[in-house]
């Protein structure tokens, strides 16, 4: 396929931090992709919450099928503007690799806890999983990924820094950045102050695309809504309303799945078309240009933007508040705090691969970091079950 001028190209591409030999049948981006999906971090995924704890049910999307449908809009929206298909890819595959156990509970729960010690990041998390916790490499830590890559990673949400700082992950002033990402960016600057590549916005419009859509599909499956309820909301009601007139009486499993497929594809044409339009506009002709914007030049317009600002409130108000949902919340976050702090002060009961880190940490903060990357690299069911083994069995 041919490449656009404003996609990144891989012959150009800024390399990376140690140098390597070009492989003779992929692409650096290509390799970059295969890298992720062969890390350890990419495997754990799939034992992690998406909104439901892992083992609550064998239908939910975990954190692992998220990303895989992440992914796979990734590809679609890339692919139809011309932009590097294997770079979008990658960065939607390796985006939530920094989530800890539990999800966003885990990750208010270690923020919470890491607060004397410089904070969590998922966001920042990923950048230190790939740059050094991937310990698999004969000359290097982490994946050696490509600058793009690492870039796509750092700020797929928008600039970190700068006058143009957006997102969950930014921060007004850039010696408040994330310790995990600051440390990389003193190595490999990876020009936090711009927009990420048009390859990695997609990336992160993909993210929304699909939690958007399979929260009201895992939503409906828990019973915390019904299809009467997304009759009322825009977007989903007019959905159903066209299922009902092309398919009258159609079996309501099949009814859900038509309507939902619909959504998702109001959201991706919707993406494709704001995306045609501003890159007609403005007529970037590389991929620093794109970076250089003002704004993200892929994202949804304004009328669908807040139709899905409805579907969202509407989802935190009856899926992620539930009343199943936060008792569960609560009990999990009981875990994570109860698991931290005795890692911290016994760290001798890390396995004894974290032995060695261990005895490097000159201080308390060090020492909480090495701690928080094994807590963070947690699976939901490993999580459990050291809590089983270690919390529960000294209390009784």
């Amino acid at each position: 396929m041919t490449l656009a001028p404003y996609a990144c190209h891989p012959e150009t591409s800024r390399g990376r931090l140690f140098p390597e030999t070009m492989s003779t049948f992929r692409s650096p981006f290509q390799r970059d992709r295969d890298r992720i999906i062969h890390s350890s971090a990419f495997r754990r995924l799939k034992h992690k919450t998406q909104v439901f704890v892992e083992h609550e049910g064998d239908y939910y999307r975990t954190r692992l099928t998220h990303t895989i449908e992440v992914a796979q809009v990734a590809r679609t929206i890339a692919g139809t503007l011309g932009l590097n298909v294997e770079l979008a890819e990658a960065v939607a595959l390796a985006h939530d690799l920094g989530h800890p156990p539990f999800g966003h509970t885990g990750e208010d729960a270690l923020h919470e806890l890491m607060a004397p010690y410089g904070g969590f990041d998922h966001n920042a998390q990923a950048i230190r999983i790939v740059t050094r916790l991937e310990r698999h490499y004969a000359d290097f830590d982490g994946l050696n990924l490509t600058w793009e890559t690492l870039e796509g990673i750092a700020k797929h949400n928008g600039p970190v820094i700068g006058p143009n700082a957006q997102g969950s992950h930014s921060v007004a002033d850039p010696a408040d950045m994330p310790y995990a990402l600051a440390e990389v960016n003193a190595q490999y600057d990876l020009e936090l102050h711009t927009h990420a590549s048009a390859e990695a916005q997609v990336a992160a419009v993909a993210d929304d695309v699909a939690y958007n859509h399979h929260d009201l599909h895992d939503g409906l499956r828990a019973g915390l809504f019904s299809e009467a309820d997304l009759m009322e909301l825009p977007v989903t009601g007019p959905a159903f309303e066209e299922v009902d007139r092309l398919y009258p009486g159609l079996d309501p499993s099949r009814r859900r799945h038509e309507a939902l497929r619909r959504v998702f594809g109001v959201m991706v044409e919707d993406v494709i078309a704001v995306a045609r339009n501003r890159l007609e506009a403005s007529q970037p002709q590389s991929a620093q240009e794109i970076r250089e914007m003002e704004g993200p030049i892929i994202r949804f317009s304004k009328p669908l933007y807040q139709n899905l600002k409805a579907i969202k409130s509407f989802l935190f108000t009856r899926m992620y508040r539930a009343p199943s949902v936060v008792r569960e919340r609560q009990r999990v976050t009981a875990m994570v705090k109860d698991l931290f702090p005795l890692f911290l002060e016994e760290p001798s009961l890390l396995p004894d691969e974290w032995h060695a880190d261990i005895a490097r940490a000159q201080d308390r903060t060090e020492l909480a970091r090495v701690v928080l990357d094994y807590v963070a690299g947690m699976t939901d069911r490993f999580a459990i079950q050291e809590h089983e083994r270690l919390c529960r069995a000294g209390a009784a």
